[in-house]
């Protein structure tokens, strides 16, 4: 093995392989099945593994993945729907985040839902979201993810990320009142209130 070789298996060990257990939480959440989910995972780090030469080191390789891993899936959705259409490889993986964010370990939804563990109510109440505020609640306030990098990962507006995920939390918030209520909470925690009030743009 040449050293370019060489030096691209340790970015990749040390960069890309340690977010697997994320990805898999985002994966299960876009198509409520381990099977594809995990076939998903395995495309998104071949592909990684392919494009290698395209990721720069030290910069956000979960955010690289999560959009890699996203793109999958829309290829599958429109394989499955028999349309014609594709994500161009060549043209997302180009990008890539200068700003090196740190970001939060993952959260495994099926166990562990944010930081009060609030039970299986809580899960059931996300998974109930349309898919476009599922997931940006699952790449903000699970994942950790700036409302920059969302809009990245997803090709949207920042505005609308914003605005989509002011709706999701407050969809999130009467999904899960009631349960909230008898649980004797006041407000729902798991979520950031201070971003209950953002204006949508």
């Amino acid at each position: 093995m040449d050293q370019s070789n060489q030096d691209n298996s340790l970015i990749f060990e040390k960069e890309l392989f340690p977010h697997l257990e994320a990805l898999k939480t985002f994966a299960f959440h876009l198509t409520y099945d381990d099977s594809t989910a995990e076939d998903l995972v395995q495309e998104t780090y071949l592909k990684a593994h392919k494009f290698i030469d395209r990721y720069v080191s030290g910069t956000n390789g979960k955010a690289w993945l999560f959009k890699i891993l996203k793109n999958a899936y829309i290829n599958e959705y429109r394989k499955k729907s028999k349309s014609p259409k594709t994500v161009d490889y060549d043209g997302v993986l180009i990008w890539q985040d200068n700003e090196n964010m740190p970001t939060k370990g993952y959260g495994d939804l099926r166990q562990d839902l944010f930081d009060e563990r609030m039970g299986d109510e809580v899960t059931i109440a996300l998974n109930a979201l349309p898919l476009d505020f599922r997931t940006v609640i699952l790449l903000c306030d699970v994942e950790g993810f700036t409302y920059e990098e969302i809009a990245k990962i997803l090709d949207l507006p920042i505005g609308t990320v914003r605005s989509r995920l002011f709706r999701a939390r407050n969809m999130l918030k009467e999904l899960l009142r009631s349960y909230a209520e008898r649980q004797g909470y006041k407000d729902f925690r798991g979520l950031r209130n201070k971003d209950y009030n953002d204006e949508e743009e």
